[in-house]
């Protein structure tokens, strides 16, 4: 429920506050007085979008702030909405709207800025407004099958429905998917076989291309190494006066005077401990010198492995027999891929065919709750609307079942529409062709009305909010304009209700009824409102009834409006 309205700095409103009532709501006002400036600002709240043309003329330099005091907080839809966006969780809620000189926007909630989608889907929870030439919604296709959904009290069964529609439909998805898997593996299936057949042929080891490189650089270099070794081992022991046969001679010359100087034996030491290394040294050498081995026929061999190895990483573009293996290795893991999908497939479709029978059985169920729900749904709807001036119109509700499930069930549904039906005695009113879609044929004033014929009878199903009405009664009065009075009064027992209208027969309803008007403010005009006491009311829906100076017989039939609550 809007609890209050606050307005500051928009077009001709300096500021102003409503106190709204919780019950029915009426706006009244002479033409231009401002009331449809009120919606707009109202709109600001509830998301729709704003630039700087919205502020007063008279001090541009201000921001525009339109702030709304909710009580709705408690409500499990809106609750979910602050707890999923981390928003205060209060009974009461505060929705504001800043719109700067700049033309800059900004909204908060409970003080906490958001986006205006945040905006738009918590006001959607809150308000539902419906102006003069809104024709989007009672169309939308969405909303009629909600309509009729409220009606036939599906909420639970279409819910266990969509929760198999949507895991059938994600089964369906994954399937498409290793399908079209598929379909690229058997495109590569030979091209991949060929390039693992030719890696498995060549039968590289780890490291191996490496390897060989490595070998191959050894034995080509063979004579030179062993050349290099056998001169150094020559040197070491072989020569005329080896190097190790001279270090001995040292160490013995040392023996004979370290008794002389105390440091001459650590000296003596070391040179032992060389002599060791060097004959160590020697005999690795020669060692090492014995395995060089130059062998024409193997060298032969390892330029043909390795050539083939340099071949393959350049053809897969890499650099080492590691990432060689590791290519082999997914082409092996594709190839098996092939043979394991159709039992993936297999598997998901048998899933997926088993939830798609279920989730049918239950659409043919709402299926049939629906229809069930369309007879007395179009008399009840076509006996308003003869109530609120249009005895000629009818209402159609069209469900076709259709082969293909959709996130609703298997219904195509769709609100039929004529305005004039022919009144000659042979005229088939049941006759589809005379109908057409109501978002084709309906005009502004004939949608206002069918729209508050048609949320007349699912309020209480579709629990919906605050109801806002901008001048629904165009193009009506005397007793239409009565019986909608009466059905926005029936409205707001269980709700709020808001409604702008410029009918006596309405105003009469009211609960609570607010007058818009102009005044001066230091040569400016301005919008303001106020609310009206009961004999304020009186003189008011007098006026609406005969003029600016009402008729004692004006004043008494506005008595009776006031007082036939």
């Amino acid at each position: 429920m809007l609890q209050r309205l606050s307005i500051s700095n928009y077009a001709i409103i300096d500021s102003l506050d409503i106190d709204l009532a919780n019950n029915l709501n009426i706006i009244t006002g002479e033409t231009g007085a401002g009331k449809s400036i009120i919606v707009g600002a109202l709109g600001l709240i509830l998301g729709e979008r704003a630039d700087s043309s919205v502020l007063n003329n008279s001090d541009r330099e201000k921001k525009c702030i339109v702030e709304g005091i909710f009580q709705a907080g408690s409500t499990k839809p809106v609750k979910r909405f602050l707890e999923q966006h981390d928003l205060d969780a209060d009974d009461e809620l505060v929705v504001r709207r800043e719109i700067g000189s700049n033309g800059k926007s900004r909204a908060f909630i409970n003080d906490t800025p958001v986006n205006l989608g945040q905006l738009q889907t918590l006001s959607s929870l809150l308000v539902d407004m419906h102006q003069q030439f809104d024709t989007l919604e009672i169309g939308d296709s969405d909303f009629q099958r909600e309509v009729i959904d409220a009606l036939a009290g599906n909420e639970k069964k279409l819910s266990a429905y969509q929760q198999l529609y949507r895991q059938w439909a994600s089964l369906t998805q994954e399937c498409d998917e290793l399908k079209s898997r598929k379909q690229q593996f058997e495109r590569e299936a030979d091209y991949n076989r060929f390039q693992y057949t030719e890696l498995e042929e060549a039968g590289f080891r780890e490291n191996e291309i490496e390897d060989t490189d490595a070998e191959l650089k050894l034995m080509s270099h063979s004579e030179n190494i062993k050349s290099a070794l056998n001169r150094v081992s020559y040197e070491l022991e072989e020569n005329e006066d080896p190097l190790v046969a001279k270090i001995k001679s040292m160490i013995s010359q040392l023996h004979s005077v370290q008794d002389y100087h105390a440091d001459l034996a650590a000296v003596t030491e070391r040179l032992q401990s060389v002599q060791i290394e060097l004959r160590d040294i020697a005999g690795e050498i020669s060692r090492i010198s014995d395995h060089v081995i130059y062998d024409p026929e193997k060298i032969e061999l390892l330029n043909e492995r390795l050539s083939l190895g340099y071949k393959l990483l350049k053809k897969h573009g890499v650099q080492t027999t590691a990432e060689l293996l590791d290519i082999q290795k997914q082409l092996n893991e594709k190839l098996q891929a092939v043979s394991n999908i159709d039992e993936q497939i297999r598997q998901k479709e048998e899933r997926a065919n088993m939830l798609k029978t279920q989730a049918v059985g239950i659409a043919h169920e709402l299926h049939a709750a629906r229809i069930k729900q369309v007879r007395p749904f179009e008399e009840k709807v076509n006996t308003l609307l003869a109530q609120v001036g249009m005895p000629n119109a009818r209402l159609k509700v069209e469900i076709v079942l259709v082969e293909n499930p959709d996130a609703y069930g298997l219904d195509r549904i769709e609100f039929l529409f004529n305005a004039n039906l022919p009144k000659s005695k042979g005229a088939d009113k049941n006759n589809t062709a005379l109908f057409q879609p109501v978002r084709k044929v309906a005009s502004g004033g004939e949608l206002s009305r069918l729209m508050l014929c048609i949320k007349s009878l699912v309020a209480q199903s579709m629990d919906m909010p605050t109801l806002i009405f901008d001048e629904i009664d165009t193009g009506i009065s005397g007793e239409a304009a009565r019986q909608v009075g009466n059905i926005l009064k029936g409205l707001a027992k269980s709700r709020q209700v808001i409604c702008i209208t410029h009918q006596p027969q309405i105003a009469g309803k009211a609960d609570t009824h607010f007058l818009v008007y102009k005044e001066n403010v230091k040569d400016q005009v301005k919008t303001n409102i106020r609310r009206l006491s009961n004999e304020e009311r009186i003189t008011t829906i007098a006026r609406m009834l005969s003029g600016e100076k009402p008729t004692a017989a004006a004043l008494e039939n506005a008595k009776e409006m006031v007082g036939s609550d």
